[in-house]
């Protein structure tokens, strides 16, 4: 097995590692509620995918909290 003749540099791996960024997810509108949806996924909100209803939605029971 192969081993590095040198250490590389705190620099050296920090740049390699400069690239490892979180980037922000790329949502588009559901066009039968026009709701955020990622692309390619049917709407949590309604169930529709491409113009088709491909799942059922139950509606949620809202909690009545009192205190």
């Amino acid at each position: 097995m192969a081993h590095p003749t040198r250490k590389h540099t705190r620099s050296r791996r920090d740049k390699r590692r400069a690239n490892w960024k979180a980037r922000p997810r790329s949502l588009t509108t559901c066009g039968q509620c026009a709701q955020p949806v990622l692309p390619h996924r049917a709407c949590p909100s309604c169930g529709y995918y491409r113009g088709r209803q491909v799942v059922t939605v139950r509606e949620r029971k809202r909690k009545t909290g009192t205190a």
